[in-house]
């Protein structure tokens, strides 16, 4: 992960808000969340300023979220920050940026689900809702398109680095999922819109239960079992299969096998940010280990 430019204090981003969208530079404005690539920034009581500092999560905002999400967000069952305004670059800050709604949560690495009827049943809507045909000019995301082999190289590594670094309770079941799933059929439907990025930070929880997804950087279109990874990651024991049922249309076995690879690779690197974060590392949340860890024992279990 990386860390924001100097710079991004609240007086900078009050001083974009002035230079471009004068009427909402008086409002209050709090330091939000700050992900690999953007930092939120809340402003008054429903709205957001969303800046990306790298090249690849401006080009995102751009041609994913301001471009697709207000047409998308209507027909979700979850809240989610939806782009209002477009910040564009200047001399003071060289990328676009957004001012969206504001979601209210705690992210779920911070405040796990602990309802799995009714996080199951939200999270199935929510899929259910989103997974639909895409157009053909949806945004094209590298990770998700390519099919789970293409991603041998990174679970090997982080497989690698993870069971040497004891982070992994059961690595022959673990390792038996991964290749069950890279030899699982490939998706043969339709390419689907996908969150494609749905890991505990990106879930916000409320009373233990979901109340709203938020960063959709990475939405493009492709194979759902990427974002069907999350019944492993997000929901707690006895949520997996009330999720199965609740999802329509259902899910064959083949897709089923793939997302337990795709929850792996989520899982794996969870881990691995999890204890850069014990660690006092760069880039590392410690917050993220512990429903990493339970995702794992969860997809050695079968």
């Amino acid at each position: 992960m990386t860390h924001p430019p100097l710079g991004l204090t609240a007086e900078f981003v009050r001083d974009l808000l002035r230079e471009q969208h004068p009427d909402l530079a008086d409002r209050p404005l709090y330091s939000g969340t700050r992900g690999a690539g953007n930092q939120m920034w809340r402003l008054g009581d429903d709205l957001a300023v969303r800046l990306p500092w790298t090249p690849r999560s401006a080009e995102a905002l751009v041609r994913g979220e301001l471009a697709w999400l207000p047409s998308l967000a209507p027909c979700l069952p979850l809240p989610v920050p939806v782009p209002l305004r477009l910040g564009m670059p200047g001399a003071r800050f060289q990328r676009p940026w957004a001012v969206t709604t504001w979601v209210p949560g705690t992210p779920a690495d911070r405040a796990p689900v602990t309802d799995a009827a009714r996080a199951a049943e939200d999270l199935a809507a929510f899929l259910t809702a989103l997974h639909r045909p895409a157009p053909e000019d949806a945004p094209v995301n590298r990770k998700s398109r390519r099919p789970l082999a293409g991603h041998a190289e990174q679970f090997a590594e982080q497989f690698a680095s993870a069971t040497a670094q004891g982070l992994v309770e059961d690595p022959e079941a673990v390792r038996a999922v991964w290749e069950d799933a890279v030899a699982a059929p490939r998706w043969q439907g339709p390419a689907l819109w996908l969150h494609a990025d749905l890991h505990p930070a990106n879930v916000l929880t409320r009373d233990g239960a979901l109340c709203g997804v938020i960063d959709f950087g990475d939405l493009c279109a492709g194979d759902p079992a990427c974002d069907l990874a999350a019944a492993w990651i997000l929901l707690p024991d006895g949520g997996l299969d009330r999720f199965h049922r609740a999802y329509r249309p259902a899910s064959d076995p083949a897709t089923l096998r793939r997302a337990r690879g795709w929850a792996v690779l989520c899982a794996l690197g969870g881990v691995l940010v999890g204890e850069a974060g014990v660690r006092g590392r760069p880039g590392g949340h410690d917050t993220w280990g512990p429903p990493a860890r339970a995702a794992l024992r969860r997809l050695a279990r079968g």
